[in-house]
């Protein structure tokens, strides 16, 4: 059984799913609509008033989820935590809130956790198809077919910026709609062929917003009944009628969600005029599905980060031979070394996959260049801390270690460092099937046992280690290798 929690911009959303037969069946599920984006200011600064409705929200989440016996939870935050300046200032209290990690995502990969949301909910292999998004900060447009993505990109425009930008004081006329319809369609027209050259056999709308407008249409015979560009500009002029969000009463949302519903529509109405959607059908799945699914793939072995760790690869053209020797050496070595747990041992393994990639830019600094890329490139089904960890690895895998010093404060971490930097010169000494007599060991200092042979068998290896314990002596750890 598998929770996924969703820190909207909109509202926080939990979701805890039991697979059976093929399909996620949803056990339980809660919402609290404490819309985090409209506690935003002018320099994207979150008030006090919305941290601390966002812990509330949290302790009630961390209570239901303690009802449970859970094989995995994952807590997400979309775009109000990515552009909040202060957002580090909640997270650790919202970690401590709810009781678990909270994962700062990017665009893309919510973009992918809703496709796989979808693709979950529909299980038509063979179907082409769009799904829009349209959340409280941000839209996801994905392409893809089946299960498999082509296209996905994050647009940094949602409910509440639309909502405050145009439509604050709740006044509702011609001039602002057609505004914000405006302002929608610039943010989607760059990309807008990209996505018409993929084609589609339907076009899914994924997100609350997105079911409310739905609904709202259906509910009320509005234009065709479905959400088609015509309905959609028929509900805008029944609310260019009524003039204000408090006038509006038609059944299928409720007063408090019209606003959203307000700047929804504009942006709906942009993004279809744009990539030429005439209509669309708005499903029950998205980023929760998506991320419970995920969630059973990992339990099941078909990490999806192994997958994105091989296109990186393939993208920057690293050497998989010498990658595959490297991270079969580290995790051999970060064995011996018995780490306190099992942290660290993924990371360090797809570290040594990519230890080369900077390689595509330079042999200068090349684990520099590395590091810069692993910690920025987008990598499907990796967080910014993960992808944060595996740079620090990447950067200390050679030279002085005073870069990565407050890391090695972490005795596992250290420990994966050790691995690392050792494996990179035993791959380069073609030493990996000669380490039968190594012992090493490290705990508060680094004691290394070296076989005579070894070191009469590649005579490289006795420099570097004098470097060694040159590098290790600056970070104030003992190195030994005798």
């Amino acid at each position: 059984m598998f929770a996924a929690v969703d820190l909207g911009s909109n509202s926080f959303r939990l979701h805890i799913g039991e697979p059976a037969g093929g399909r996620m069946h949803i056990v339980r599920t809660a919402r609290d609509p404490i819309r985090l984006a409209a506690g935003l200011d002018g320099d994207n600064m979150l008030s006090d008033a919305a941290m601390r409705t966002a812990l509330r929200c949290l302790e009630t989440f961390r209570r239901i989820l303690d009802e449970y016996e859970l094989d995995a939870v994952r807590v997400v935050a979309t775009n109000t935590m990515r552009v909040a300046q202060n957002a580090h200032l909640l997270l650790p209290l919202a970690e401590q809130a709810i009781g678990y990690p909270i994962e700062i995502i990017s665009g893309e990969e919510e973009g992918r956790l809703i496709y796989m949301g979808v693709a979950r909910a529909i299980d038509r292999p063979d179907e082409r198809r769009l799904v829009i998004d349209i959340g409280g900060g941000s839209t996801e447009v994905i392409a893809g077919t089946g299960a498999d993505i082509g296209l996905v990109e994050s647009f940094g425009i949602g409910t509440q910026p639309q909502t405050r930008a145009y439509f604050a004081d709740g006044r509702i006329d011609r001039h602002n709609f057609d505004a914000a319809v405006t302002a929608a369609r610039a943010r989607f027209e760059d990309a807008a062929a990209l996505y018409q050259a993929k084609g589609w056999d339907a076009v899914y709308g994924s997100s609350g917003t997105m079911r409310a407008i739905s609904e709202v249409i259906a509910r009320n015979a509005i234009g065709d009944g479905t959400v088609s560009q015509a309905s959609l500009h028929a509900l805008r002029d029944i609310l260019l009628e009524l003039g204000h969000v408090e006038a509006f009463n038609l059944p299928g949302v409720k007063r408090e969600r019209v606003p959203v519903m307000v700047g929804g529509l504009t942006v709906l109405i942009g993004a279809m005029q744009e990539l030429k959607v005439e209509r669309l059908g708005a499903i029950n799945a998205g980023l929760r599905l998506g991320v419970l699914s995920d969630l059973e793939l990992r339990a099941n072995r078909r990490d999806r980060r192994d997958a994105a760790i091989r296109a990186c690869m393939g993208r920057f053209r690293v050497d998989t031979q010498r990658a595959l020797r490297t991270a079969g050496i580290a995790s051999l070595i970060y064995e011996r070394l018995q780490p306190q747990a099992d942290n660290h041992h993924h990371y360090l393994a797809w570290s040594a996959m990519l230890h080369e990639i900077g390689l595509a830019i330079s042999m200068s600094g090349a684990h520099k260049h590395g590091a810069y890329i692993v910690e920025h490139a987008d990598l499907a089904g990796f967080t910014t801390r993960e992808q944060s960890v595996m740079a620090t690895f990447v950067l200390g895998q050679k030279g002085n270690l005073r870069k990565i010093r407050d890391a090695l404060a972490e005795p596992d971490l250290a420990r994966a460092v050790l691995a690392l930097r050792l494996a990179v010169v035993l791959m380069h000494a073609r030493a990996d099937n000669d380490l039968g007599g190594l012992r090493l060991r490290m705990k508060g200092r680094i004691e290394i046992d070296l076989p005579h042979e070894l070191l009469a068998r590649h005579p490289t290896l006795a420099p570097w280690f004098e470097k060694e314990e040159a590098f290790w002596g600056e970070v104030g750890i003992g190195f030994q290798a005798r």
